[in-house]
């Protein structure tokens, strides 16, 4: 309150104006260090899977393979458009912030109102607030006149504050929410009344300005499944080098013919370079993010579909995420204790004993209100009246609130202007108060207003007088009120809530709310939205608890109260030190640090800030708390798919090695060379990325637990099937070949044998692999239209090569007859039946 005597009613002047900018800076947040373009091109570059990417097509590059390095350097060049598009959307996380100040704030300098931009307000300022105002600055109140605001970007409370000044010097440590504090905070809105105002902070000082500033110090969580395929794809490339290497010296040293060692061991290095894992990762996670946002969800960044399926803890807002955040009239009753819920009652001829209390509620209101609660008043007294007889009335008077009574009236004049017709509303013991209501009743009200609270209601008593003489009183007090009823208000439940809660329960997701309203409140729509409602934790439990209580209060309670924007994200520290995987849903500006601090950030699109989107990872573009449900199902059959294509890649790469290295080792004619293993690449990449991408849900997705934070993406079973897979197609493949020359097939017929063989396991392998779980029927007939296109493609593609002459001279094949076509499918056929016969063995131990 310092500045309030050098300042006066007249203001500022310019000179002092003038001084506080070049003390303090601008009205706004810092801009942050924002990266250039190509200072993100080079990080993008240092990430292992896409300079691994990069890298693999350089090599095909130098082996003179044109097609395969311009596919690779294509998919990596996709790869940075997409992550520089991302970041420097993310970038703009704090010019966000600025945006929610008042462009323009009315101020009084030099004795003059004038109103000026947001960012030229300084401290010890006069603001000049009025409803429909956004308060511009960090301020304490001089004057106040029924002032309403709304603080639920920066609190979450569904309902406005109530502000009044300070009848001592206000306290230094303030915090907003709550009524009758003498604070209003930059970003809040002016619902109703009017008030005079000092600034006590600008910019990064102010609570909003707080809030960006610990954006700028977390860091989002990394992709782990991107370091998984790293790791496993730098094993993989180290040891094909090895083998390659190896094979080289060997044939060379027993053979003597160094130029064959060098082609095999070219084709072997070629067979085993990993880049589809790179290719099949890039092209899941774009795919992903399609189709999650044909659920109306936008992905903002591809790791947080990775995490999806892992998520053990949905922590949600309540205001605008679980309720409507938009009030309506719940319940009404009757001093003689009759009630009517309008949602569940359809009785016309009951309703109508109630349409006094409701009309009267509507004039005790702003004709033209700012108030969400006399917004809902209004709307349900118009749906359930004719509107006559508020067009024949006039408003004369406003009462408003007043610290020592907190009720307002209005006073309408009839069209003769020979009666006034009075209506009020406030607080149910202000109402008792005016209607001077004796002991008996009194108790009846309170008993009534109590019950409807526990309900989660903002309770509000109406009363109404007639008042015949000309002028009017100076006080609302003096007018003989007769209590008309209660009226319960309510932010009502998003109408899927309960469903989508239900089906995160079957996954084995624990929901919890987190929200600054009341407790009171916060259990009641907890339980009209199916959490389990065990422990209430408040602010100030939370503001007293050590790091390890609050881990303790986190692992039972799921209802968080009267919580501030930092004890938020204090929640999800706790969480995520427990060892949980932590999905955080917000809207608003106190949403922000936990959405970014958790590993996955869900934010509203439509009634969300731009903070809360550009903090999130997911942004939820229709504000449906049943989109969360649809995206962690497609999280999860997204990760499915992918360990399938994984393993695929893994398995197919068994047998092209194999036989690669085969001759190399008992000195037979060569199979494959570096034109076989590229075409072999065009089959693999397209299978992968789209067949396996493509493939249906499992049964049970929605059935089973999230998998383990820690869980790797290949195991050691699912290591072991692929192993398998390809050792039996190895050894299916290579017994034909021998077989061939023994029998004495010419050696480019063998070849060809060999060849077209491993073509068809290659689709037993994608058949095998396409569920973990269904049957062998559905092998065959599990809808997938991807799959029948690729299948008649590579079948096409392979005719061509075996019967266009050009091509079949370039892969050194010869003539394939219709026994040998049956014995290649003959193969296939029984890989498929074996694998789909130890299946159900198997994958009792690939289970998440």
């Amino acid at each position: 309150m310092s500045g309030t005597q050098r300042s006066g009613s007249a203001g500022l002047s310019e000179a002092e104006v003038r001084l506080r900018l070049a003390k303090d800076g601008h009205n706004e947040l810092p801009r942050p260090d924002r990266r250039t373009p190509m200072r993100i091109i080079l990080e993008v570059l240092r990430e292992p899977m896409l300079a691994l990417l990069l890298c693999g097509g350089l090599i095909y590059l130098l082996l003179g393979d044109l097609r395969e390095s311009l596919i690779l350097l294509a998919f990596g060049a996709i790869s940075i458009v997409i992550t520089i598009v991302q970041e420097t959307r993310t970038e703009r996380v704090l010019e966000a912030l600025r945006d929610l100040t008042s462009p323009r704030a009315l101020v009084i300098r030099d004795g003059e109102r004038r109103r000026i931009p947001g960012r030229e307000v300084v401290r010890d300022d006069l603001l000049v607030l009025a409803e429909g105002d956004r308060v511009a600055a960090d301020a304490v109140l001089l004057t106040a006149r029924d002032l309403h605001v709304d603080e639920s970007l920066l609190t979450g409370e569904s309902v406005p504050v109530r502000k009044q000044v300070a009848g001592s010097p206000a306290l230094a440590d303030h915090r907003p929410g709550g009524d009758d504090q003498p604070f209003v905070y930059s970003g809040a809105l002016v619902v109703r009344g009017e008030g005079l105002a000092q600034v006590e902070a600008t910019g990064p000082r102010s609570e909003i300005g707080k809030i960006g500033l610990s954006l700028r110090g977390l860091q989002a969580e990394p992709p782990r499944l991107q370091q998984q395929t790293a790791r496993l794809v730098r094993l993989c490339f180290v040891g094909g080098t090895a083998i390659s290497l190896a094979a080289v010296l060997l044939y060379g040293t027993l053979r003597g013919d160094w130029l064959q060692a060098l082609l095999g061991g070219i084709a072997i290095g070629m067979s085993m370079l990993p880049e589809e894992f790179a290719v099949v990762l890039t092209v899941f996670m774009a795919m992903g993010a399609w189709r999650i946002s044909k659920a109306r969800v936008l992905t903002r960044r591809a790791a947080a579909i990775e995490v999806l399926g892992s998520a053990t803890v949905l922590c949600t807002d309540k205001t605008g995420t679980l309720t409507q955040n938009q009030m309506s009239v719940a319940e009404l009753r009757l001093p003689n204790g009759m009630s009517l819920r309008p949602a569940s009652s359809e009785d016309a001829s009951v309703a109508d004993r109630f349409f006094e209390l409701a009309r009267c509620g509507a004039l005790a209101s702003s004709p033209e209100p700012f108030d969400p609660m006399e917004k809902a008043l209004h709307g349900f007294a118009r749906e359930r009246a004719s509107g006559e007889a508020e067009d024949q009335l006039t408003l004369a008077r406003t009462y408003g609130l007043r610290p020592e009574l907190l009720a307002m009236t209005q006073v309408w004049q009839s069209s003769d202007q020979r009666s006034f017709f009075v209506a009020a509303k406030g607080a149910p013991e202000a109402i008792a108060r005016l209607c001077r209501l004796d002991d008996a009743d009194h108790e009846a009200m309170r008993d009534a207003a109590g019950a409807m609270a526990k309900d989660g209601l903002r309770v509000l008593g109406v009363a109404a007088a007639a008042y015949g003489d000309e002028s009017l009183p100076s006080s609302q007090e003096t007018f003989s009120f007769r209590f008309v009823g209660l009226i319960g208000l309510a932010d009502p439940l998003r109408p899927h809530v309960p469903e989508a809660v239900g089906e995160c329960r079957s996954a084995g997701i624990r929901v919890v709310m987190i929200t600054g309203d009341y407790p009171a409140t916060a259990v009641a729509i907890a339980r009209q939205a199916g959490l389990d409602v065990k422990d209430v934790v408040t602010g100030e439990q939370i503001r007293r608890a050590t790091e390890p209580e609050l881990e303790q209060l986190v692992e039972t309670a799921n209802v968080f109260a009267r919580v501030l924007p930092e004890q938020k994200l204090r929640i999800v520290q706790a969480m995520k030190l427990a060892g949980e995987i932590v999905a955080m849903t917000g809207d608003g500006v106190n949403d922000a640090p936990s959405l970014k601090a958790a590993h996955i950030g869900i934010a509203m699109g439509g009634r969300g800030t731009d903070v809360a989107r550009e903090a999130s990872s997911i942004v939820l573009l229709d504000d449906d708390f049943g989109s969360i449900v649809s995206a962690i199902r497609l999280g999860r059959r997204i990760y499915d798919n992918l360990r399938k294509a994984m393993a695929f890649i893994f398995a197919v790469h068994v047998p092209i090695a194999g036989l690669a290295l085969l001759p190399l080792v008992f000195g037979l004619p060569l199979i494959l060379g570096p034109v076989h293993i590229a075409f072999l690449e065009l089959i693999i990449d397209p299978v992968c990325s789209l067949v396996f991408e493509a493939e249906r849900e499992e049964r049970d997705v929605m059935a089973r637990p999230p998998r383990r934070a820690d869980s790797e993406l290949f195991s050691w079973p699912l290591v072991g099937w692929s192993i398998l897979q390809g050792a039996l197609s190895f050894a299916l493949i290579a017994v034909i070949f021998v077989v061939a020359l023994r029998t004495g097939l010419p050696q480019d017929e063998a070849r060809t044998l060999a060849f077209v063989a491993l073509v068809v396991c290659i689709f037993a392998l994608v058949l095998v692999n396409r569920s973990f779980s269904a049957s062998f029927l559905s092998a065959f007939f599990r809808p997938n239209r991807a799959l029948f296109w690729i299948f008649l493609s590579i079948a096409a593609v392979l005719a061509v090569t075996l019967f266009w002459p050009a091509a079949s001279s370039l892969f050194r094949f010869g003539p394939l007859h219709l026994d040998d076509l049956m014995v290649t499918l003959g193969a296939g056929l029984l890989l498929l039946t074996a694998f789909e016969l130890l299946k159900p063995l198997w994958m009792r131990r690939l289970r998440f």
